[in-house]
């Protein structure tokens, strides 16, 4: 059984939702990010989602982008997060751990040599916004055989046809993104995330998880009561920004954020 199944079959024996914080690599400092990631399950994270920097990601709104903007002034490369992946999975061998990014880097590492070697660090999923299922099937096979799995998007404006189609290819979870337009943009509609998640369960078994628009406890809990994951993104990542001068200070924002999200999932 893969980290991420045992992890949401682990949460739902407890009637919990899962948490799943998402932060860019290499943000505001490599130094930064592994320490972090150890913070955050603490804090009651329960699948981290890590950023792959890229120079040009375009569904993101401005906290992300200028989130990549401060970690590629480090340098930091695909190669640099799988070694941050290995060194938190030193002492963390239980947290599943999601890379999400662009094709591009994957792309120019090579796909078979990507996933041995991001298996080998400790990867369990990746979401690459900008591959489609229609042009996924070497990268996904290769995934497949080292038991990577890869996680692929739903937007509101998806048709029952489309959701098939990916949910016949996706595996770990299905992540439904709340809003038209990019990270950080407009405030959530939770009647219409309600009923899109329930279009989407028509089509799959696998876990829905919900991201784009969660911003604080009441949020987060309202998307727990119907989702089987949390996503979020924006938030976190803003009080990176905010306290980018201190790392100690990062820590203790995010953390706060995220223990009060996780306590009113929990209610």
């Amino acid at each position: 059984m893969s980290r991420l199944q045992a992890s949401f079959e682990a949460l739902k024996a407890v009637n919990k939702t899962a948490l799943i914080p998402f932060i860019t690599a290499g943000d505001p400092h490599p130094s930064v990010t592994v320490n972090l990631m150890h913070d955050m399950v603490q804090a009651g994270a329960s699948v981290l989602e890590l950023g792959i920097p890229f120079s040009d990601p375009m569904a993101e709104g401005p906290v992300i982008q200028l989130a990549c903007e401060r970690a590629l002034k480090h340098n930091v490369s695909l190669a640099d997060v799988l070694e941050m992946v290995k060194e938190f999975r030193s002492k963390d061998t239980n947290t599943p751990i999601v890379l999400m990014g662009y094709t591009n880097p994957v792309e120019v590492m090579g796909y078979e040599k990507f996933a041995t070697t991001a298996a080998s660090a400790g990867v369990d999923g990746l979401i690459l916004v900008d591959l489609p299922p229609e042009e996924g099937a070497e990268l996904i096979s290769a995934l497949k055989v080292n038991k990577i799995d890869m996680i692929f998007l739903l937007a509101p404006t998806s048709t029952d046809e489309r959701i098939q189609l990916i949910c016949d290819q996706a595996s770990g979870f299905v992540y439904y993104v709340s809003l038209k337009g990019v990270t950080g943009s407009a405030n959530l509609d939770v009647e219409s995330v309600v009923s899109k998640v329930n279009q989407i369960r028509s089509h799959t078994s696998i876990p829905v998880g919900v991201g784009f628009g969660i911003r604080d406890a009441e949020s987060a809990a309202q998307v727990a009561a119907v989702a089987d994951a949390v996503v979020v993104g924006s938030a976190i990542v803003n009080r990176v920004a905010e306290n980018a001068d201190n790392p100690d200070e990062i820590s203790k924002q995010v953390c706060a954020l995220l223990s009060s999200m996780r306590e009113a999932m929990d209610k």
